[in-house]
């Protein structure tokens, strides 16, 4: 008897090992990716001719007033680039952009513009 109770709750304990690593990688899968500032400096090339880079001017000043990015919340970033990729914002520029990024992309230029003064 002690041999089968013994063996019951170290296999139910090793049931609630496995189904708690199972559950952590699902979480993990789920979870944002973390940005990496130094890997988006090659992907900023569409972004610094409008969002006012120091030595950058908008192409279209008159037209739209680009907001300032640098310095910016990330989470903002990351926000305002999926509401533009799902459409939930309007910019035609700013959809075809976000829709052309990965949610690393999008990490990783919320990292870089946010950590700039």
């Amino acid at each position: 008897m002690k041999l089968r109770t013994y063996l019951t709750r170290t296999l139910s304990a090793l049931a609630v090992t496995a189904s708690c690593a199972i559950a952590g990688q699902a979480l993990a899968a789920d979870a944002a990716p973390v940005g990496d500032a130094k890997a988006a400096l090659a992907k900023t090339s569409m972004c610094i001719g409008c969002h006012g880079i120091p030595g950058y001017k908008s192409s279209y000043p008159e037209v739209y007033h680009v907001p300032m990015i640098a310095g910016q919340n990330a989470e903002y970033i990351v926000a305002a680039l999926k509401e533009y990729a799902s459409g939930a914002r309007t910019f035609p520029t700013m959809e075809a952009i976000a829709q052309s990024l990965t949610e690393q992309d999008m990490a990783d230029l919320a990292a870089y513009y946010s950590s700039l003064k």
